[in-house]
């Protein structure tokens, strides 16, 4: 459904989807389009943002709480990092400013269907899991497990760039954790929240995530949110690990300049502190699509200069101890993944 006040836009949004395959309905105002949402299931929504007396944004949260399966699309004539913030809050799943290119267009409506259908398939994988909560809690935590592991891959699937970045992060993260001397559940529960600590990087366009030049300041602000999508998805479900809150702490800095919360010291969970001083690492020493990787000594100085000031003093120590003494490294990690 393609809602905006400018008919004329309407019409031709309406000629290009149709050319493309997908069927199209028009509205001309909010409540056009509410009236429709109630009539009809509708598999996405592309709206203005500016639209007479309720705002797209508006009617973007309205179908986020009612209407979970409904991928929105927003868009603007005006370039506004803070209105796309406000919109990504809302839920949209893309944000594209006019005037738009068919190409661009199509692109942004075939990824916001593919993520729609993977955060609908996640909800359903999360709600098996909690009908087996009551009969089978050591089955459970195996599920849980391989459902973490399924949504590891299904976010690196979409960034050739960073395969494996995940499944590094938490093998380096398990092993600070137990040089810590954590207890094993809480080494575990380390590791699977590593595994899936960019799950929100799904509603992120996979073009952002592999950009070979700097980020705009609007693409850099959806980037940004990802440990909120991430802990969105996964905080419908009961683990028996803080998974969801560690997911969304893994940017804070113990200085309180990390984001999205802006936390500090021990305010950070120590499982995402830990993450937080692997993700680092594992960036460094690997390849990204805007620069080749740097090296494990550009990694060590770095953690090293960010001691006490962005990461956690003892989690620096574990990690510096195991590379080190060469108790870990990435290449055997790699020698061990399925």
């Amino acid at each position: 459904m393609v809602v905006d006040d400018e008919k004329l836009l309407c019409r031709m949004l309406g000629r290009l989807l149709t050319k493309n395959g997908y069927g199209f309905i028009a509205a001309n105002s909010v409540e056009e389009a509410k009236e429709h949402l109630e009539r009809e299931e509708i598999d996405l929504v592309l709206c203005d943002v500016n639209m007479p007396g309720v705002s797209g944004i508006e009617l973007a949260s309205h179908i986020k709480s009612h209407y979970m399966d409904t991928a929105i699309l927003m868009l603007t004539a005006i370039d506004d990092p803070g209105t796309a913030e406000d919109a990504i809050d809302a839920g949209v799943y893309g944000y594209m400013v006019k005037p738009v290119k068919p190409s661009e267009v199509i692109i942004n409506v075939r990824n916001a269907l593919r993520m729609r259908d993977l955060e609908i398939a996640n909800r359903r994988y999360l709600q098996n899991l909690e009908n087996m909560v009551q009969c089978r809690s050591g089955q459970l935590r195996k599920a849980m497990e391989g459902i973490i592991r399924a949504m590891s891959l299904t976010v690196e699937s979409r960034d050739p760039y960073t395969s494996g970045h995940q499944h590094r992060v938490s093998g380096l993260a398990g092993a600070i954790a137990v040089r810590m001397g954590l207890p094993g559940d809480q080494v575990q529960g380390t590791r699977l929240a590593a595994m899936i600590h960019d799950l929100g990087k799904i509603s992120v366009p996979a073009e952002i995530l592999s950009k070979p030049s700097r980020l705009s300041n609007i693409e850099f602000s959806l980037i940004k949110v990802h440990p909120e999508v991430g802990y969105n998805i996964l905080s419908a479900v009961e683990f028996p690990w803080p998974i969801a809150t560690i997911v969304k702490q893994h940017h804070e800095r113990i200085d309180g300049s990390g984001y999205p919360l802006g936390l500090s010291k021990n305010e950070i969970l120590v499982e995402a502190r830990i993450i937080s001083v692997a993700d680092v690492v594992e960036a460094m020493v690997s390849h990204r699509p805007y620069r080749p990787a740097l090296g494990i000594e550009k990694a060590i100085e770095e953690i090293s200069n960010g001691s006490g000031r962005l990461y956690d003093p003892e989690v620096t120590k574990a990690c510096l101890s195991l590379i080190g003494k060469g108790d870990f490294s990435f290449s055997a990690l790699e020698e061990l993944q399925p």
